[in-house]
C-alpha cells in the first residue's frame, strides 16, 4: 500500500510539472486517469512540531469511579443545530494575505501520556468504540466546537453553574452537540488509573482523531500531540461570534478560520467533516426555494431540493443526513456533493465560489488521488486545529470531572 500511494504522489507531481490543462472529475469506482490539473497547485498543511511538554501537575485527591459498562445502542447520528434567521454581523474582511501557520503550542508532544499514564489513549479510544456512528460524529464536531471558542480547552464541556454566566454548551450552535458521555466515560476510567494527570481537553483531542480513524474505515490515521490543560471560562455569548454559522460565505469563513491561525485549505480539508452526521432542516431550510431559473454555482440542484422539502414538512424541523449517499462514511463523497450542489448549507456551496477552494474541491474529488490528498489534508488541518490557543499550567488545570472547574 504504501507503494501505491508513493506511486499515485509521483503521478500528481508528474502531472504538475508536465500539464497546463483542466481536472478530471470520476467516482472512486471508475478507475481512470485524471487529467492533469493547473501548473500551480495549492500548497499541502504540515503539522506543527511538537514542542517540550511542560511538568505534569501534581494529582489532587480524586474519588474512584466505578468503571463504565457501555453497551451499543442502535446507530444514530449527530444533528446540526438550527440558527436563527440568518442576518449575522459581518466579521471584518479577511487579510490581505494568508497567515502564517501558528507556532505549535507549547508543551504538546506526541506520546505526551507514555510515561505519565500509558494507557490514557486507548482508553479514550475503547470508549469512542463503544459509541453508535452518530456519537462518533459527534466527537468530531465536539473537538472543532471546542477548539475555536476559547482555544481547545474542554470549556465547551463546563455545565451550568448557579450564579455564573451561561456556558458554551447553551449556545445556539451547541445545543445539539452529542459525545460528551463518551468524554466523560473515559475520564472517569482514566481517574482510577491516573488521577489529576490526563486532561478533558486531550481527552476530546484523541477522541476526535479516533472518530476520525473508524469512521474513515481507518484511511485517516494520525498522531494528536497532546499536553493540554483545561481553561476555566465558558461562555455561552463568545459561541455565535467564533463558530462558522451555516449560511456564512467564502469571505466570512476565510476570516473565522484565519483568526484561528488555519489557512484555506485546512478551511476546504475540514468541511469535509459534512460528509458524516445529520442536520435539522432549520439550517438550510432558505435554500430549498431559490430565485426562479437560479442555476448559480451557490443554489442547490432543483432535484435535490425538492427531495429535502419533501423531507423537511412545514411546521416541524426534523433532521436529514449531510451527505446523502455515504451519511455514516467520513470520505471524500461531500466534495463530489459540493460539485453536484447537492450540499445543505450555504456555507458548503461556498467552497465553490473562488478559484483556490474550487481547485481544492476539484482535486479531492480524483479517483484514488483525491482521497489520498483529502486524507493528509484533514489530518493536518485536525491537529493544526488541535493547537489554538492551548492553555498550559499557568493559566489552565487538569479538571478532576469534565464538567466542573475544580474547587480552589
Amino acid at each position: 500500500m504504501a507503494k501505491l500511494a508513493l506511486l499515485a504522489v509521483l503521478v500528481v507531481l508528474g502531472s504538475v510539472a508536465c500539464q497546463a490543462s483542466g481536472y478530471g472529475y470520476s467516482y472512486p469506482n471508475t478507475p481512470i486517469i485524471p487529467p492533469p490539473p493547473p501548473a500551480t497547485p495549492p500548497p499541502s498543511p504540515s503539522p506543527p512540531p511538537p514542542a517540550t511538554p511542560p511538568p505534569s501537575p501534581t494529582p489532587g485527591p480524586t474519588p474512584g469511579y466505578p468503571s463504565p459498562t457501555p453497551t451499543t445502542p442502535p446507530p444514530v447520528s449527530t444533528p446540526t443545530p438550527g440558527y436563527p434567521t440568518p442576518t449575522p454581523t459581518m466579521p471584518a474582511p479577511p487579510p490581505a494575505s494568508t497567515p502564517a501557520p501558528p507556532p505549535p503550542a507549547t508543551g504538546l508532544k506526541v506520546g505526551y501520556y507514555n510515561d505519565k499514564c500509558p494507557d490514557a489513549e486507548k482508553i479514550v479510544l475503547d470508549a469512542v468504540r463503544n459509541a453508535t456512528a452518530g456519537i462518533k460524529a459527534g466527537l468530531i464536531r465536539l473537538f472543532f466546537h471546542d477548539c475555536f471558542v476559547q482555544g481547545c480547552d474542554a470549556s465547551v464541556l463546563l455545565n451550568k453553574v448557579a450564579g455564573k454566566p451561561d456556558p458554551e454548551m447553551l449556545g445556539i450552535p451547541n445545543l445539539s452537540l452529542r459525545g460528551f458521555e463518551v468524554i466523560d466515560a473515559a475520564k472517569k476510567k482514566i481517574e482510577e488509573k491516573c488521577p489529576g494527570v490526563v486532561s478533558c481537553a486531550d481527552i476530546v483531542a484523541f477522541a476526535g482523531r479516533d472518530a476520525s480513524k473508524i469512521l474513515s474505515g481507518n484511511k485517516i490515521n494520525f498522531s494528536m500531540p497532546a499536553g493540554r490543560y483545561d481553561g476555566s471560562v465558558s461562555l455561552k455569548d463568545e459561541t455565535l461570534p467564533n463558530l462558522p454559522p451555516p449560511f456564512a460565505n467564502l469571505k466570512t469563513l476565510t476570516q473565522m478560520f484565519a483568526t484561528k491561525g488555519l489557512s484555506q485549505t485546512d478551511m476546504v480539508a475540514l468541511s469535509g467533516a459534512h460528509s458524516i452526521g445529520r442536520s435539522q432542516c432549520s439550517s438550510f431550510r432558505d435554500r430549498l426555494q431559490p430565485p426562479a431559473n437560479d442555476n448559480s454555482t451557490t443554489s442547490m440542484d432543483a432535484t435535490y431540493a425538492g427531495k429535502l422539502t419533501q423531507d423537511c414538512p412545514a411546521g416541524s424541523d426534523p433532521t436529514v443526513p449531510q451527505d446523502y449517499k455515504t451519511p455514516d462514511v467520513l470520505d471524500s463523497q461531500y466534495y463530489r456533493n459540493v460539485k453536484d450542489r447537492k450540499v445543505l448549507f450555504t456555507s458548503d456551496a461556498a467552497l465553490m465560489t473562488s478559484p483556490k477552494t474550487k481547485e481544492l474541491v476539484e482535486k479531492y474529488t480524483w479517483w484514488l488521488i483525491g482521497d489520498f490528498l483529502w486524507y493528509r489534508h484533514f489530518e493536518d488541518a485536525m491537529v493544526k486545529m488541535g493547537n489554538i490557543e492551548v492553555k498550559n499550567s499557568t493559566n489552565g488545570q487538569i479538571r478532576k470531572k469534565c464538567g466542573f472547574v475544580n474547587e480552589p
